[in-house]
């Protein structure tokens, strides 16, 4: 499976055989969160999660928090700030203009993960995710 730019992704149905993934989400508020459970599996497929990273503001979001608790997984939080000091491949006008930096699925995954962006930026439904490796054994912000 492959992004809409030609970048690599994990497909549904791949087993968790590789390394864990932090997944940097960009979401609305109020999405819910099967919508957000459906986008993040489309992307990763079966891939073994060790968290969801987003902005600060959308961390707390109902729809957020039980997502990550469907998954079973922990969610890490960044300042636009942070997020905004991150050099990533896809910028988007829309969400700096909405929440002051460029990037928050791709940023949020770089900056929660250990490793190389496995998933570049790909929005489905209307949430946008992304995927970087994270080791196990790594400590992950907030822990």
């Amino acid at each position: 499976m492959t992004t809409s730019d030609g970048g690599r992704r994990p497909g549904t149905g791949d087993t968790p055989s590789g390394p864990a993934l932090a997944v940097g989400i960009g979401i609305r508020p109020g999405t819910d969160a099967g919508r957000i459970v459906r986008a993040v599996r489309a992307v990763v497929g079966d891939s073994t999660i060790r968290c969801l990273a987003t902005l600060d503001r959308r961390a707390t979001e109902p729809g957020v928090l039980t997502a990550a608790a469907t998954l079973g997984v922990s969610v890490v939080a960044f300042t636009a700030e942070q997020l905004a000091e991150v050099d990533v491949r896809h910028r988007s006008d829309h969400a700096s203009a909405a929440v002051g930096t460029s990037s928050v699925a791709e940023a949020a995954a770089l900056l929660a993960g250990s490793g190389e962006l496995i998933c570049d930026r790909t929005i489905v439904d209307g949430i946008v995710v992304a995927a970087v490796s994270a080791s196990q054994r790594s400590s992950m912000p907030g822990d």
